[in-house]
């Protein structure tokens, strides 16, 4: 994906009180930077941060970290935290192929929303459900792997139910129509979400999740 660039993003990225400029150093220890023993969810590529800022407005009970390696992204995140108070909240910068030198086993949750589906054979790799990742998310989980992935890419969901049904994951939900299913589903929408919602086009979802 192309992004704006925005002048000084590193540096309004470093400044921003919620995020954690040296994350490796707090690796088995996300616990004590939060200061309880809650839940702690993860967002990998979590662009503008609608998605983890509205998550952790609505469920102060829950840690959440949002992941993004693209600073200009970041830097919109940064904007609408100004003035808000979440204890449990914090922002990373950093490529998501890091996570297990960042985490231990201290993760319950993974979102990937609405993450690039590297739709080129040749980037397969670098798509958020290949093995490769599925592999990296084992050495992060806490007890259950527990995966809840939306994208409006019907191949990438294709891909995506495909891998982790061949990773053994069960599917607690599917929706082809997030917006329009038969039984609602709790959501908080994206950035982007926002905007495919007024365009009418189909969003997928699943909440899958592998119990040992």
């Amino acid at each position: 994906m192309q992004y704006k660039v925005i002048k000084d993003a590193n540096r309004i990225v470093k400044n921003c009180p919620y995020v954690v400029n040296d994350p490796y150093k707090n690796k088995k220890r996300w616990s004590e930077v939060f200061g309880n023993n809650h839940p702690i969810c993860l967002e990998l590529g979590m662009g503008r941060g609608d998605f983890i800022i509205d998550m952790a407005i609505n469920y102060p009970n829950i840690n959440f970290i949002g992941l993004e390696v693209v600073d200009s992204q970041m830097v919109n995140a940064v904007n609408k935290l100004e003035g808000k108070k979440l204890n449990n909240l914090k922002l990373i910068n950093a490529d998501a192929k890091e996570i297990d030198n960042i985490f231990g086993k201290e993760i319950d949750t993974i979102y990937l929303t609405f993450c690039d589906p590297w739709p080129k054979k040749g980037d397969e790799k670098r798509r958020f459900t290949h093995p490769i990742f599925l592999r990296l998310y084992d050495k992060i989980f806490k007890k259950h792997k527990h995966v809840i992935l939306k994208t409006d890419n019907k191949g990438f969901f294709a891909y995506s139910l495909e891998t982790l049904s061949q990773y053994w994951y069960s599917f607690n939900r599917v929706s082809l129509d997030l917006h329009h299913d038969e039984k609602p589903i709790e959501n908080i929408m994206t950035n982007y979400e926002k905007q495919y919602f007024k365009e009418g086009r189909p969003i997928y979802y699943v909440d899958a999740k592998y119990e040992d």
